[in-house]
């Protein structure tokens, strides 16, 4: 039996204030028996790129002594939890949107750094990342295998399937995702809780999203941007699920070796047939030897 928590909160634009919350909500997961901690996507501060700024440069930070994945590790070995930390990432001259999984011992279980890069008005993150080179990963913490995507990963279900192939028994996506500048009219939320659910049912896996809530001003040269972030974090197959507007703690159990045997009886791994997926290494479908 596992029980795993997804966090929901309004970021401001100071560390510090963040950090705190992002503290006092993981305890509160833990009162209520969470083993495994999901913080929402790049909670340090305001989602940065909404705009093409070098200044934002400078809130990049490199992995080894990291004051936040310092201090979430002192947390989670007080707690007994499990924590996958999202941080920016600077690495000499290449720059990461990236998470390290610490242990409920505060061990540094590894880095995943974010595959899938996206670039849109509101959301430029290719100005600031480069594309992840670690591959998906799977991390054997104290209470189960788990998979970590960030974001844009989730929209991708080849991701949440490698994943699952190499044992994650539970997928984390860490996510800000919100409105759309380009378009008011756009809300995106239910095609983005309906994605995450078809990787949660098509590899018979328990998921955890984690999204933040609120309005963020970015002032750019050329005006201000402004996203008004949608919430709505949950825990598939919806047993749990927030709004858009308030904070939250949610929490679900799971017994993996009842889920482990409900994936093996449904037969979706047994009869895959990796001989036949060769188009998927193209970009467009064609160049497939017969």
């Amino acid at each position: 039996m596992v029980t795993v928590s997804a966090l929901q909160f309004a970021c401001t634009d100071d560390v510090s204030s963040n950090v705190e919350t992002a503290e006092r909500l993981v305890r509160a997961a833990h009162q209520k028996g969470a083993n495994i901690i999901l913080i929402q996507e790049l909670f340090e501060g305001y989602y940065f790129c909404q705009a093409q700024m070098e200044d934002f440069f400078q809130r990049a930070k490199p992995r080894k002594e990291h004051p936040t994945i310092m201090r979430m590790q002192n947390l989670a070995k007080e707690l007994g939890v499990v924590i996958p930390v999202s941080f920016f990432e600077e690495a000499n001259n290449a720059h990461y949107n990236s998470i390290v999984v610490i242990d409920a011992d505060g061990t540094d279980l590894g880095l995943y750094r974010k595959s899938h890069i996206p670039d849109g008005p509101g959301y430029q993150e290719k100005f600031y990342f480069n594309p992840g080179d670690t591959g998906f990963k799977v991390f054997q913490t104290k209470y189960a295998k788990i998979g970590v995507g960030i974001c844009w990963d989730q929209w991708f279900p080849e991701a949440a399937r490698a994943m699952v192939l190499q044992g994650a028994e539970i997928l984390f996506y860490p996510t800000a995702i919100g409105s759309e500048p380009q378009d008011e009219g756009l809300d995106s939320r239910d095609h983005w809780k309906r994605v995450m659910q078809g990787h949660a049912g098509a590899n018979v896996v328990p998921l955890v999203a984690s999204n933040r809530i609120g309005k963020e001003i970015i002032r750019t040269e050329h005006g201000k941007s402004e996203i008004t972030f949608y919430g709505n974090s949950f825990i598939a197959e919806l047993i749990a699920e927030a709004d858009d507007r308030e904070e939250a703690v949610l929490i679900a159990q799971f017994d993996l070796d009842k889920i482990k045997s409900k994936r093996c009886s449904w037969g979706v791994f047994r009869d895959r047939r990796p001989d036949l997926y060769k188009v998927l290494l193209t970009l467009d479908g064609s160049n497939v030897s017969s």
